[in-house]
């Protein structure tokens, strides 16, 4: 892939995709689509899960490193929002 191509890509957008998977899911589970249809959701849906999986592992690292201490050592914490 060249330079130019990878420059015109689109940003990945988890919320949309996840979107997606729920209507994906919500078809299969409600609509009774014919099995072909039903297969080409399936197919779309496994594709959608995958890409999804990979951004939360990449996400995952990048918080690993920042939490990375001056010696390299990693500490987890559990997410903790803030409240209002």
């Amino acid at each position: 892939m060249s330079e130019n191509t990878a420059s015109k890509k689109k940003p990945f957008n988890f919320e949309k995709v996840l979107t997606r998977l729920e209507e994906i899911v919500h078809e299969l589970e409600e609509g009774n689509p014919p099995l072909q249809k039903a297969l080409d959701l399936f197919q779309e849906g496994k594709k959608l899960g995958s890409l999804c999986h990979k951004e939360l592992t990449s996400l995952e690292n990048k918080v690993q490193k920042i939490l990375e201490d001056e010696k390299g050592n990693v500490s987890f914490e559990d997410f903790k929002p803030e409240e209002e």
